[in-house]
C-alpha cells in the first residue's frame, strides 16, 4: 500500500503567502478565517486521510462494490470510515451555515479535496457529488426544496448524484430519452435509464438525492427542451422523515479498470417522483452550476493522485540501489537510483508540475469565491469569466498530467511498479477515469476553443493574458529572468491565439485538430504564472526559511527550463493544420 503524508506545509504556504488577492480579501464573510484556523483544519484533515481513509484504497480495489439482491454493498471498512467522516463534519466544510455548514471558502476546501483524492478516490466519490448536488440545489431550487433537502445533505446523512448520461447519449444530451410527465399536484414522474452514475446507489447513507436531466412531455427536442429534476431514492415526507422507496432501481454496477470501490451504476427510473429545479426547459443552465464546479474538482483529483504517486516515487528512489551513477562520489557497489540523472529528472518533472498546479488551483479558488461573493458586479463578472476560461484547463491539464506522473511513478518503481504490491499501478488505473468523466478532455478542449476564448462578455483570453503580464510586472530583479521566459512564451501563446481564432471562423477542422494543443499551451503558461507568484514570495522571504524557499526556487527553475518549453511544440505541431489528417484514407 502506498504511504501518504498530506502536504500541509505547502498548502499553508499558499494560504499564508499567496492570499494577497485584493478582490478576494474584500469578501466580508471570509475576513475572520485566519491561518491558525486553517492550519487546525488541515492538520485534522491530514489525520483522517492518512489514518482512516488511505487504507480504504487497497480494500476497495481488492473488494469492489457489488450488487447483491438489489442492494449495492460498499467495500469493507467504508461504512465505519464514512460514519467517522460525517461525524467530524467533513461534508459540511464549504456549505452555508444556514443549512448546517461550516462556511469555509474554496481556498480551504480545495486543499481537503486534494488530500481526499490522494488517500482514496473511490471513497471520495461518495461525498464529492453530494457537494455538487448541494451547490446546484442551493443556487437554483425553491426555499421549500432547500429547507427540506439541504440540511441532511450537508450533514452527510443523505448523498447526491448527477444523472445525465444514457445509453443513447454521452456528451450529446440533446438525444436523451428520459421523460418527465407533470402530475396534477405539480410534481413529475420520470421514466428512463441513466448509465455511468457515480455513487448512484450504495449503503452508506439513509437516502440518495438524484439530480436528473429529463425532457418534459410537452418540451421541444434538443438541449433546449431539457429540464432538471430532484428525484430522491426514498420519498421524503413533509416533516422531513423518509417515506417509501421511489421508483428507482439499480440495474447493475459497472466492472471497471479502476476506482473499483466506487459504485458506478445503471439506474432505472420507473414513474419516479421528481421535483423540478429551476425553470422548465432550462435544466442544463442549472446543471452547469454542478458540472463546472465538479470539473475543477476532477482536476484536483488528478493533482491529488499525482501527489501520492510522487511521494512514493521519491521514497523508493532513496531506498532502491541499482547501477552506478555518473558522478564522482566513490561508493561501494550500486548507487541509490535517486543519484541517476534520468530518475532525478523524472522526480523533478513530477514535483514542478504538482506544486505549480497546486498554486494555480489556489489562485482559481480565490477567483471562484470572488465570482460568487464579491459585492461589485464588474469585479464579480471578470472573476467569473476567468473561472470559466480556466475550468477546462484545470480539468484537462491536471488529469492529463496525472496520467503522465503516475506513469512516470511506475517507471521509477521498475518491475515493482507493475505489480500490485506497491499500489502504484492502482494509482495509474484509478486516475485513468479522470480525463474521461465530467466531459472527456477533448470535449473540454473544444469547449475552451469554441466557447470560452471569446464570448458575449468579450475577448476573455486576451484579458487573461494581459492580467498575467500585469501581475508579473513587479520590477523584481530576482524574478526577472523567469518573467522574461514567461513573457516569451506568452508571445508564442498570443500568436497561437490569433491563429486559432481565425481558424474558428474559417476552418473548423483546423481548429478542432488544434484544440488539445492549444489547451496544453495555455495550461503550461498558466502554471508558469502561478510559479512566478511563488517565486516572488520565495525571494522576498528567503532568509526567513532558507531550505523551504531554496527548494521552491530550484523546483521553479526546473519547470521553466524543462516543462514550460513544451508548450512551443504544441504551437508548432497544431499550426500545421488538418488537411493531412482529414484527407487521410483509412483502410
Amino acid at each position: 500500500m502506498p504511504n501518504y503524508t498530506a502536504p500541509v506545509n505547502d498548502m499553508m504556504f499558499l494560504f499564508d503567502k499567496l492570499r494577497n488577492n485584493k478582490n478576494y480579501n474584500e469578501i466580508e464573510k471570509y475576513k475572520e478565517i485566519n491561518s491558525d484556523l486553517v492550519k487546525d483544519i488541515l492538520d485534522e484533515a491530514s489525520k483522517i486521510n492518512q489514518n482512516i481513509i488511505l487504507p480504504l484504497a487497497k480494500s476497495g480495489d481488492e473488494n469492489p462494490t457489488v450488487l447483491e439482491n438489489g442492494v449495492v454493498r460498499t467495500p469493507p471498512g467504508y461504512k465505519e470510515a464514512y460514519t467517522k467522516y460525517i461525524e467530524d463534519g467533513w461534508t459540511s466544510l464549504s456549505c452555508d451555515p444556514k443549512y448546517g455548514g461550516q462556511g469555509m471558502p474554496k481556498t480551504v476546501s480545495a486543499f481537503f479535496d486534494e488530500m481526499l483524492s490522494s488517500a482514496s478516490l473511490s471513497f471520495k466519490l461518495y461525498s464529492e457529488l453530494s457537494i455538487g448536488a448541494y451547490n446546484c440545489i442551493f443556487h437554483h431550487a425553491t426555499d421549500e426544496i432547500k429547507n427540506k433537502f439541504l440540511p441532511k445533505i450537508v450533514e452527510g446523512k443523505w448523498s447526491g448524484t448527477m444523472c445525465l448520461t444514457e445509453p443513447v447519449c454521452g456528451t450529446d444530451l440533446g438525444l436523451l430519452r428520459t421523460k418527465a410527465v407533470e402530475q396534477t399536484n405539480g410534481i413529475f414522474k420520470l421514466s428512463g435509464q441513466k448509465i455511468f452514475i457515480t455513487s448512484g446507489d450504495h449503503d452508506l447513507t439513509e437516502n440518495i438525492i438524484h439530480l436528473v436531466i429529463a425532457r418534459a412531455a410537452d418540451s421541444p427536442t434538443g438541449t433546449k427542451g431539457l429540464s432538471l429534476f430532484l428525484v430522491p431514492k426514498f420519498i421524503v415526507n413533509d416533516d422531513g422523515s423518509i417515506g417509501p422507496r421511489n421508483g428507482i432501481s439499480t440495474g447493475s454496477v459497472e466492472n471497471k479498470m479502476g476506482i473499483k470501490g466506487s459504485a458506478t451504476c445503471v439506474l432505472n427510473f420507473d414513474d419516479a417522483v421528481g421535483y423540478m429545479i429551476g425553470s422548465k426547459n432550462k435544466g442544463l443552465n442549472a446543471m452547469f452550476t454542478m458540472m463546472n464546479l465538479e470539473r475543477i474538482v476532477v482536476g484536483i483529483q488528478g493533482l491529488g493522485i499525482s501527489e501520492i504517486a510522487y511521494q512514493n516515487s521519491l521514497s523508493y528512489a532513496k531506498e532502491r540501489k541499482q547501477g552506478k551513477a555518473n558522478n564522482a562520489k566513490p561508493t561501494n557497489g550500486a548507487d541509490f537510483i535517486i543519484e541517476h540523472a534520468d530518475i532525478r529528472k523524472s522526480l523533478l518533472n513530477m514535483k514542478s508540475i504538482i506544486e505549480g498546479e497546486r498554486a494555480l488551483c489556489f489562485w482559481l479558488s480565490q477567483q471562484t469565491e470572488v465570482s460568487l461573493n464579491h459585492p461589485d458586479k464588474k469585479v464579480k463578472q471578470e472573476a467569473s469569466d476567468f473561472v470559466s476560461l480556466m475550468t477546462p484547463v484545470v480539468k484537462t491539464m491536471f488529469t492529463d498530467m496525472g496520467m503522465e506522473i503516475t506513469s512516470e511513478a511506475m517507471q521509477v518503481h521498475g518491475g515493482y511498479g507493475y505489480t500490485n504490491d506497491q499500489g502504484i499501478e492502482q494509482l495509474y488505473r484509478d486516475n485513468r477515469i479522470t480525463p474521461i468523466y465530467e466531459g472527456t478532455n477533448s470535449v473540454q478542449a473544444a469547449d475552451l476553443v469554441f466557447r470560452k476564448l471569446v464570448n458575449k462578455n468579450g475577448d476573455i483570453i486576451n484579458r487573461y493574458l494581459e492580467m498575467i503580464k500585469r501581475d508579473c510586472n513587479t520590477g523584481n530583479e530576482q524574478t526577472k529572468s523567469f518573467v522574461k521566459e514567461l513573457n516569451d512564451h506568452i508571445e508564442i501563446l498570443s500568436k497561437f491565439t490569433t491563429w486559432i481564432k481565425e481558424k474558428v471562423k474559417n476552418s473548423k477542422d483546423d481548429a478542432s485538430a488544434a484544440c488539445n494543443d492549444y489547451l496544453k499551451a495555455l495550461g503550461f503558461v498558466s502554471i508558469a504564472h502561478a510559479w512566478i507568484k511563488v517565486l516572488e514570495v520565495s525571494f522576498k522571504d528567503y532568509d526567513n526559511n532558507k531550505n523551504f524557499y531554496e527548494d521552491k526556487i530550484q523546483t521553479a527553475n526546473f519547470y521553466f527550463k524543462r516543462v514550460l518549453p513544451r508548450m512551443e511544440s504544441h504551437f508548432k505541431t497544431a499550426t500545421t493544420g488538418s488537411d493531412y489528417i482529414m484527407n487521410f484514407k483509412f483502410n
